[in-house]
């Protein structure tokens, strides 16, 4: 997991003037874009954390290919300090918290380009995370990612005002929050009524556990796609088809709800 931040922001916002909050949404719409084609390119996927914080699920890639993609960046936003920070951990809020404490450590894997990580934190097999020319290969290393949705959402839509319905959205996305950070899963709002899930391989049953309590909690109807994939784009990918899956189950009577697709199904 790579987590990417703009430094300074708010004090570099401040040297634009009063009339600045379109400029800043503008902007932080752009770098978005960017980083989302830049990791994309290589098999990976960015979320929003906050606007002038992204992360990143980067399994494969090398400290090399971190640099390529914070020259691209650098080049287009001269103007903007930017950071990179490489957790490593067998859950995805485990390898939050090493980036984390990598960060506070100031533990640089490069100082030049503000590429924060622990190196004490791999091991003996994966000492090739060292050697800027090879990949960050982690042996077992599936991910698991689930992608989320509001079922009928639509229907909802005409009897709700479009703020009541952000309101309903905003309460989904808490509470799919605590749920899956039990197991250390941690999760992301897309836009619409969608919401990813970086988790652990996690029992199906366990899953639809916390969609049940979910939807029985807040009232609502959610379906649910799980992926798992060798890298974050494929695992995206696996997801998304399950969902697609779920819908043309649906088309035939079936009313399942939750599936899951591998990238070997693909």
């Amino acid at each position: 997991m790579t987590i990417i931040r703009i430094e300074k922001y708010g004090a570099w916002t401040l040297t634009l003037g009063s009339d600045r909050e379109a400029q800043i949404q503008m902007l932080q719409a752009r770098i978005y874009y960017d980083l989302q084609k830049l990791f994309n390119n290589l098999n990976c996927i960015v979320y929003f954390n906050r606007f002038d914080e992204y992360f990143s699920i980067t399994n494969g890639l090398s400290l090399n290919d971190h640099i390529f993609i914070h020259n691209k960046l650098k080049s287009k936003y001269d103007k903007l300090q930017i950071s990179m920070t490489i957790g490593i951990g067998k859950t995805p809020l485990k390898a939050n918290n090493n980036a984390h404490n990598a960060r506070t450590n100031k533990s640089y894997l490069d100082k030049k380009y503000l590429i924060f990580g622990i190196r004490s934190s791999l091991k003996e097999k994966n000492k090739d995370f060292l050697d800027k020319q090879k990949k960050i290969i982690i042996k077992d290393n599936k991910i698991s990612i689930i992608h989320v949705d509001v079922d009928s959402s639509k229907k909802i839509n005409l009897e709700k005002t479009p703020f009541e319905m952000t309101c309903n959205i905003m309460e989904i996305y808490v509470n799919l929050i605590r749920q899956f950070l039990k197991y250390d899963g941690l999760t992301f709002y897309l836009g619409g009524d969608n919401f990813m899930v970086i988790s652990k391989i996690m029992k199906k049953e366990n899953v639809k556990d916390i969609i049940d309590s979910v939807s029985k909690k807040l009232n609502v109807n959610l379906n649910c796609g799980i992926g798992i994939g060798l890298n974050s784009r494929k695992a995206v990918e696996c997801a998304t088809n399950a969902l697609d899956k779920i819908r043309r189950l649906r088309d035939k009577g079936n009313d399942e709800y939750i599936y899951e697709v591998t990238w070997l199904q693909l």
